[in-house]
């Protein structure tokens, strides 16, 4: 299955062939639309002038990784903070994952050992990870045993919950209609 959250094919390109990539997109997916937070990994990467990596991530001089990130156009709306938690992340991987994202999930066995791995990340809740989770079951087949009931509500099939049932701009648009749905019904 092909990745389509940034719904750009350069941008969705990387986040298919680059975990930390889509763990990036993921970890800026907060307080801007979904498509601007899994856009900005390409253009982490395209401002840097290489492939991402998390080791150069995590040693980039963090005045210049922030000024990088409020270039325009900027790749969050709050670029200072989300470039120390990228920057954290990036460490953290490193230092837990010899700086592969990917290294979080090929070796679990257990959804429950996958969303505790997926809660120690900096700057990941139990919603974001529980997402995160879904996403990687559901897009790109990581399914160890209880994934679902681990990525609790967001594992569910046939719903359109969160990032990780959108696969095209029509089911981007029903994810859209649920989160507004239920923002109604929180009023």
């Amino acid at each position: 299955m092909r990745i389509q959250l940034a719904q750009q094919p350069d941008a969705d390109e990387l986040l298919g062939r680059s975990p930390l990539a889509l763990l990036l997109g993921m970890l800026l997916d907060q307080q801007v639309p979904m498509e601007w937070a899994f856009a900005g990994p390409y253009t982490i990467a395209d401002r840097m002038g290489r492939d991402l990596d998390a080791a150069a991530i995590a040693s980039y001089d963090p005045s210049e990784f922030e000024a990088l990130l409020a270039a325009k156009p900027a790749v969050h709306r709050y670029p200072r903070a989300m470039a120390g938690r990228i920057q954290l992340l990036a460490a953290y991987l490193v230092e837990h994952y010899d700086g592969s994202a990917d290294g979080i999930w090929t070796d679990v066995d257990d959804g429950a050992e996958l969303l505790r791995r997926l809660l120690a990340l900096p700057g990941f809740g139990k919603q974001k990870a529980q997402i995160f989770l879904a996403l990687l079951g559901k897009q790109l087949g990581v399914r160890p045993r209880g994934w679902r009931e681990a990525a609790g509500p967001y594992g569910e099939e046939g719903v359109h919950r969160s990032v990780a049932d959108v696969v095209d701009p029509d089911s981007l648009a029903k994810v859209r209609e649920t989160k507004q749905e239920a923002k109604r019904a929180g009023k």
